[in-house]
């Protein structure tokens, strides 16, 4: 079962999303170039209005996720920091290093101590690498997991001496590698062992013990269903203190701007989200609790239709609502609709209203070539949708009638 949610939203002058040379992102697709805001920029800023608005676990990509979010909570439970930062870089290297090489997709390099840790500076000694708990890539960790490791550590920890407990500790996560979410579980840390992050939108790990989790929301890429037009703003700065002294600007500099109208497309396998979410075996998705979940896609809907990227807010207030949404319930295989959009708008007239008849056409045109491609759909838009078979709705209505066919029996 897939729900697929298609949007178009346009933004006036702004910089949603930037390359490393400071330029908006751009992709050729079609007969031209189109500007682009990259999946990653999405989904960061999605997952904030989620977890800000739901109650599940939240999950925290860092390198110092063991430095600044473990350690602080064994020490808390009054482990000295030396035996602490033992027992956790024990845990690092369980988790994480692969034994006899190196991790080739979290942690990409080894220091010469076999260690995960930060070279260490000129001068500084061996000992001190090895107590660095800083790790050389970000890697997402649930809240469900930093529990477990906290009580790991600490129960490690009642052992009579540190090379005792650094044994209990490697002998533990040794047994377990096989079952080390089953683990978590038993003892009480919940199914969402990657927080809700890792749960939406998946976690890849060459761990030996850390659980990957298959991502089932997938997010395009979103591009302008126009050619690429962008304007390069000149600004100055002046010295509020030195006026009349002298003329010119204190500073000087530029960015690119764009405006368009991007079309979007997410598509959610509700089994391997809610398999995530509770722990089932996917086939056993429907026999779930389902309020949760249904909150989960409910807010999902409301993020990607109204929250924006959060770039240069200051000076271009990129903030915009979606004018247009289409969603599909169905067990067929997922299909976007950019090809509606192979042969770039022209930049005339009601643009978003061409865009919008461009999706309904091309929605036929697939429908008569393959059949009816899912089994229902909805759509909220301001703009005239010529396609009588599919009701125009609300943003709210349209979420909640999809849901109800998601679930029913």
């Amino acid at each position: 079962m897939f729900l697929q949610i298609h949007t178009l939203t346009s933004y006036h002058g702004t910089l949603l999303n930037r390359d490393d040379a400071g330029l908006a992102k751009r992709i050729p697709f079609g007969n031209s170039t189109r500007l682009r805001v990259s999946s990653q920029c999405l989904k960061r800023h999605w997952r904030k209005h989620l977890t800000d608005g739901l109650s599940l676990p939240a999950g925290v990509r860092s390198r110092h996720f063991f430095d600044r979010e473990i350690l602080p909570r064994v020490c808390d439970h009054g482990i000295d920091d030396d035996t602490a930062r033992i027992l956790i870089r024990t845990l690092i290297q369980g988790l994480i290093k692969e034994k006899g090489k190196d991790s080739d997709s979290n942690e990409s390099s080894k220091s010469k101590d076999n260690s995960e840790t930060t070279s260490p500076k000129k001068g500084a000694s061996k000992e001190k690498a090895v107590d660095s708990l800083f790790i050389k890539q970000p890697v997402l960790f649930g809240k469900p997991e930093g529990d477990f490791f906290v009580s790991l550590i600490v129960d490690a920890a009642k052992a009579n001496d540190t090379e005792t407990a650094k044994k209990n500790l490697e002998e533990k996560l040794k047994l377990n590698k096989e079952n080390f979410r089953t683990l978590m579980q038993q003892a009480g840390y919940g199914n969402i062992s990657a927080g809700l992050e890792g749960a939406m939108f998946g976690r890849f790990v060459t761990s030996d013990i850390l659980s990957r989790v298959d991502a089932p929301v997938h997010v395009a890429h979103s591009f302008t269903v126009h050619r690429l037009d962008t304007e390069v703003d000149y600004f100055t700065v002046v010295d509020d203190l030195n006026v009349g002294e002298e003329t010119g600007a204190a500073h000087a500099g530029d960015m690119e701007l764009g405006a368009g109208i991007f079309y979007g497309y997410v598509a959610i396998d509700i089994p391997l989200l809610i398999s995530n979410l509770t722990g089932c075996h996917q086939k056993e998705w429907k026999k779930q609790e389902r309020e949760e979940v249904a909150n989960l896609i409910n807010e999902l809907i409301k993020a990607i239709t109204t929250v924006s990227p959060g770039a240069k807010l200051g000076s271009t207030a990129p903030y915009s609502y979606s004018d247009f949404l289409l969603v599909e319930v169905g067990k067929k295989q997922p299909r976007s609709l950019a090809n509606a959009f192979l042969q770039a708008l022209p930049p005339k007239g009601d643009v978003m209203q061409s865009a919008v008849s461009a999706t309904a056409d091309h929605l036929l045109a697939l429908d008569h070539m393959y059949g009816v491609t899912a089994d229902y759909r909805a759509v909220a838009t301001i703009k005239e949708w010529s396609n009588s078979v599919i009701d125009n709705m609300s943003v709210a209505e349209t979420a909640r009638n999809a849901l109800a066919k998601i679930f029913e029996n």
